[in-house]
């Protein structure tokens, strides 16, 4: 019987990166080499064992019908010891430190930094790095440590509290135009596509985008209604709400990777995250006086 050496398991690594990238230049960028090492791990490791992993196409690399199971066991594999890792980590890890929390566009332009320079001045020692993008962080990969996200659940692998909601409605410039913005990318899974696909006619949207934000400075040029977030939208002296009836809220969770429950710093955040949100629950929302 063959048992796992340090080794095998680092050449294994090559061989998993083809395996997800279907290329021996995309493993080799994913990794951070040299084509020629990628070559050489991955051939090595199929020497050593004395199998064929991969089938060798014109457009790249395939794994083997007879291989498949062996690539996924490898990948649980690999995730078990991230999930080692992060767990060690986060025992050692100190109250004091880096967080990188990521939101979306608006959060982190509008309603963030708000609450982070409070944050930065009640607690010296934590220092948080804003990471903004629509699409949701890969926490399995350690690319951040908290998300604040509006949306409807959590996946699996997270935990987390809802700390405000963040309301939605229509805005446009006075006199208000008849056509309409759309929603692009990430946003087309949002609470604001889906209502916009139940009550806009396609013909009347004359152009999208993929960001809130750009939404809005749109809108406030006169190119459209948009549907947005109240938060940046009562922000903006050029742009009204208009009375379209009642729009949806998105719970805004602020979350963890299941794996960094516990870790002191990133709980520290959490907490002040959700205190900041509840402190602007009403602006969020979109409540006016």
């Amino acid at each position: 019987m063959r048992f796992m050496h340090s080794e095998n398991w680092d050449d294994l690594r090559f061989v998993l990166a083809v395996a997800d990238t279907g290329t021996v230049s995309g493993a080799a960028r994913k990794l951070g080499v040299n084509h020629a090492t990628v070559l050489r791990r991955v051939a090595a490791y199929e020497t050593r064992f004395g199998v064929a992993i991969f089938d060798r196409t014109p457009k790249g690399y395939t794994v083997r019908a007879d291989r498949v199971r062996m690539i996924e066991a490898a990948r649980e594999a690999e995730a078990a010891l991230g999930s080692v890792t992060r767990m060690l980590q986060g025992e050692q890890a100190p109250v004091m430190g880096s967080v990188r929390v990521s939101s979306t566009d608006s959060l982190c332009q509008f309603v963030l930094p708000e609450i982070i320079g409070a944050l930065h001045k009640d607690v010296s020692g934590l220092r948080i790095a804003l990471m903004s993008t629509n699409a949701r962080s890969d926490f399995s990969r350690a690319q951040a440590d908290v998300a604040v996200r509006p949306t409807d659940e959590l996946g699996e692998d997270m935990v987390g509290d809802v700390g405000a909601r963040l309301g939605f409605g229509v805005y446009a410039t006075d006199p208000a135009p008849d056509e309409w913005l759309g929603l692009a990318g990430p946003l087309t899974r949002s609470l604001a596509a889906r209502w916009m696909a139940e009550r806009v006619a396609p013909e009347k949207i004359v152009s999208a985008a993929d960001s809130f934000v750009v939404l809005a400075y749109m809108a406030g040029i006169g190119l459209g209604r948009a549907v947005i977030p109240c938060v940046l939208g009562d922000a903006d002296a050029r742009l009204m709400r208009l009375d379209q009836g009642a729009l949806p809220s998105a719970p805004i969770w602020v979350a963890n990777h299941v794996d960094m429950a516990g870790v002191s710093r990133i709980e520290a955040t959490r907490r002040y995250l959700l205190a900041g949100l509840d402190d602007m629950k009403d602006r969020l929302l979109g409540v006016t006086a």
